[in-house]
């Protein structure tokens, strides 16, 4: 204990062992020892004692666009990293695709660790892209780090990020498969929307129709198949669909390498509540109805959903028009991800803890992390969050660290408020000020 420089004190720690009282020492970034409660402080370390709030290890966030170079008017890297200190956020996954150029080569990816090493106010890594044409920048970009690749098997939204259809979608999984990374894949199917009722216009109900639930369901059947074939590791992003969950419980139990996420819109929104012309609601796949909702819920509970993640993607509110058919697709949510899942679990009988497992542990797990981050215990990064997990705030857009303050989350009241945030035993935001940045850039581990 001799090297200790601080010692983080509360009523309650959320450890891998449960919450209780205890003493956190943390000497050169990292976490040395979980001590009683009324443990001595060492000669010449520094004692922070948060009383009652509760001290829970930094989220990591594994699906973040940040839309950084290129498309900086919708996000960026500062703000993107300053809303997710905000939040209690300590560790994003930048996505590939909305900047320019995207991440599916390795001087792209060059490109955009430049950009950010100099505005990341958390740890920042990076997700690859997997292209019809880019099977030989794969294992590239694997070699310099990235965490995994992301294919959509639908049209992207962007025409510098195409789709893969089955037959690419089957080389680009052989090959991640034979250096055993992770394929992250927006599983709608595109033969199910085309045939979807397509009518413009603001009603939300119209929107809803034209991205069904059965475009979800048979994309991830195909990927399953694919991944059963060859014992390759997908994982589903931002599951809205309940019809999936039999299946996908079906291909784990089966031993299929599967993992799925799903996001707090998903969790916390209803299609009901959508007003008509409010496209701030408009991501695909589409928010859905309460008893969906309800179901995936209990999917989190019994594990058929692994964790849980923003899919931040904002834009300029120029893109977010009335006409759902048109306006830009992506819910902004980075600083209010964890109020607005507390603000639901616990009312539904969840605790911290089970937050903490979905958006923490569980995420960094997923992307190789679980070493370093997503639980305090010795040997681990000092990356914390102190919450007061039973104040409550009503969202004002104005006080959003996000580039755009366009969110659906606008008037709600939620449970929960940051205090601070710690990014390996330091205090990189408190009462709304920041500090320069002190993120990494990260690599995946070997």
């Amino acid at each position: 204990m001799s090297d200790v420089e601080l010692v983080l004190r509360s009523t309650r720690v959320i450890t891998p062992e449960g919450t209780r009282a205890a003493t956190v020492a943390v000497a050169d970034g990292r976490i040395t020892a979980v001590l009683p409660y009324e443990a001595d402080v060492p000669p010449g370390a520094r004692l922070e004692d948060f009383g009652d709030d509760v001290l829970l290890p930094g989220l990591v966030d594994t699906h973040v666009h940040v839309n950084d170079p290129g498309r900086t008017e919708w996000e960026g890297f500062w703000t993107a990293t300053r809303a997710a200190a905000a939040g209690g956020i300590t560790t994003l996954v930048d996505m590939p695709l909305n900047s320019l150029p995207p991440t599916t080569t390795v001087d792209h990816l060059r490109t955009k660790r430049e950009v950010a090493a100099s505005k990341a106010h958390i740890d920042v890594g990076f997700w690859g892209g997997a292209l019809p044409d880019n099977v030989k920048d794969l294992r590239p970009l694997h070699d310099a780090g990235v965490f995994g690749f992301k294919a959509f098997l639908s049209p992207s939204g962007v025409d510098e990020f195409p789709h893969l259809d089955q037959g690419q979608l089957a080389l680009s999984l052989a090959e991640i498969a034979d250096f055993d990374g992770l394929l992250i894949v927006h599983a709608e199917d595109p033969h199910h929307l085309d045939t979807a009722p397509q009518r413009g216009g603001p009603e939300y109900a119209h929107f809803l129709a034209s991205r069904p639930r059965g475009a979800e369901d048979r994309a991830i059947a195909n990927l399953i198949e694919q991944a059963k074939r060859l014992h390759a590791r997908v994982h589903v992003l931002h599951l809205s669909s309940s019809d999936a969950l039999p299946l996908i419980a079906e291909a784990k139990a089966a031993g299929v390498r599967i993992t799925v996420e799903t996001c707090p819109h998903y969790l916390t929104l209803t299609a009901e509540e959508v007003p008509d012309g409010a496209s701030e609601f408009k991501c695909c796949p589409p928010i859905r109805e309460a008893a969906n909702q309800d179901l995936l819920w209990q999917a989190l509970a019994d594990g058929t959903i692994d964790c849980v993640v923003t899919d931040h993607s904002p834009s300029t509110a120029d893109l977010k028009t009335a006409d759902f058919a048109t306006a830009w697709g992506g819910i902004s949510g980075l600083q209010l991800s964890l109020a607005a899942v507390w603000t639901e679990a616990r009312g539904r009988g969840h605790s911290l803890e089970d937050v903490v497992r979905w958006m923490s542990t569980r995420t960094a797990d997923l992307v190789g992390l679980g070493a370093h981050k997503g639980a305090i215990e010795a040997g681990r990064d000092a990356d914390f969050a102190v919450l007061a997990p039973d104040e409550t705030f009503t969202v004002d857009p104005a006080a959003l660290q996000h580039r755009n303050r366009v969110t659906a989350y606008a008037g709600k009241t939620l449970t929960g408020v940051v205090k601070s945030t710690w990014l390996r035993g330091e205090r990189i935001v408190a009462e709304g000020e920041f500090t320069d940045p002190r993120g990494r850039l990260l690599t995946r581990p070997l």
